[in-house]
């Protein structure tokens, strides 16, 4: 479930990343790196638990998809807070910058 997660947000930030690629304003292709990261980490941790302990990874039990499903949203909602940290910090449309000088005046 982690994985399947990961894979369609990767997919889905990659196709935003594509369609907007010549501006990439709001640094949408670090949101990229990170999804395809944990998805490759996923497969690989799948491959390896299911070669090393013949894990049950096609017929999980129901409480294994509820805590593989709160895992992969954490992973998601991390990354996506992580990217906002980055959006905040580099500021590309200078908004922050505007609202802390408006306020100094």
């Amino acid at each position: 479930m982690t994985l399947l997660i990961t894979v369609f947000a990767a997919v889905i930030s990659t196709a935003i990343w594509y369609k907007n690629a010549p501006k990439n304003e709001m640094r949408v292709d670090i949101l990229c790196w990170m999804f395809w990261g944990a998805s490759l980490m996923w497969l690989i941790d799948a491959v390896v638990e299911y070669l090393e302990i013949g894990a049950e990874y096609f017929t999980p039990a129901p409480a294994d998809l509820l805590n593989d499903l709160f895992l992969g949203l954490s992973v998601v909602a991390l990354a996506l807070v992580i990217w906002i940290v980055i959006l905040l910090i580099k500021d590309p449309k200078g908004a922050v910058r505007a609202t802390l000088f408006k306020n100094r005046k």
